[in-house]
């Protein structure tokens, strides 16, 4: 009787060459988009409800859903690498985590572009120069333990950056007409979803007005 082809969940299994400091750190690079996806999205739909944020998430489960597509149809091997490390079950053309983190890197960009003053700008040119440079540690990471070949990172980051823009596009200049009625609904009303991306500096609109609310308690 044939055994049956078994098929891992790799979420969170990368493997690297024991003894390798480079490839440790960098099979925990290459789990960023998780932790995006789990730590990141996840506490922010949780604790914030931001219509923004929310479809950041939906555009990066697009893109996904985009490059599985792109995998079935051209069905590129991956490197021989991958099938001695026996993790490769999917096809390599493009490279998933690539297109993942140039999508977020990009699309990050456009939305804090807007941001004005010394301090914003500087904070923007660093949070930015971080996301990119986890997309690239993340796109060299993929090739240098094995898992993808050069062209195969580069065609997910290029996909990335392409759709990441567009849905930046689509979002912000086509569906945020929609983001006041959607607050408005009574899903919208009943979850507390919101929009803050008008407001120049959330954070200190929200510092600004906690501070009153509990001027205005002490009052009563």
């Amino acid at each position: 009787m044939t055994a049956p082809s078994l098929k891992a969940v790799t979420l969170t299994h990368v493997r690297y060459q024991r003894g390798d400091q480079l490839g440790h750190f960098l099979a925990w690079i290459s789990l960023v988009p998780v932790f995006i996806s789990l730590g990141g999205f996840v506490s922010h739909y949780i604790f914030r409800r931001e219509l923004q944020g929310m479809f950041f998430a939906l555009g990066l489960l697009i893109s996904q859903f985009i490059n599985e597509l792109i995998k079935k149809s051209v069905q590129q091997d991956r490197p021989e690498t991958c099938v001695i490390l026996e993790m490769c079950d999917s096809h390599g053309w493009p490279s998933s985590h690539s297109q993942y983190m140039f999508f977020f890197a990009m699309y990050f960009t456009l939305l804090t572009y807007k941001a004005t003053g010394v301090w914003e700008t500087k904070k923007r040119v660093f949070v930015n120069f971080l996301n990119w440079s986890m997309a690239l540690l993340t796109m060299y990471s993929r090739v240098y333990l094995g898992y993808h070949t050069v062209a195969q990172v580069f065609a997910g980051a290029a996909l990335g950056i392409i759709i990441g823009a567009s849905w930046y596009w689509i979002v912000n200049y086509v569906l945020y007409v929609y983001f006041p009625a959607i607050e408005e609904s009574s899903l919208g009303r009943f979850f507390y979803i919101k929009d803050t991306s008008h407001i120049p500096n959330v954070l200190k609109f929200e510092y600004d007005n906690a501070r009153a609310a509990r001027a205005a308690s002490k009052d009563d």
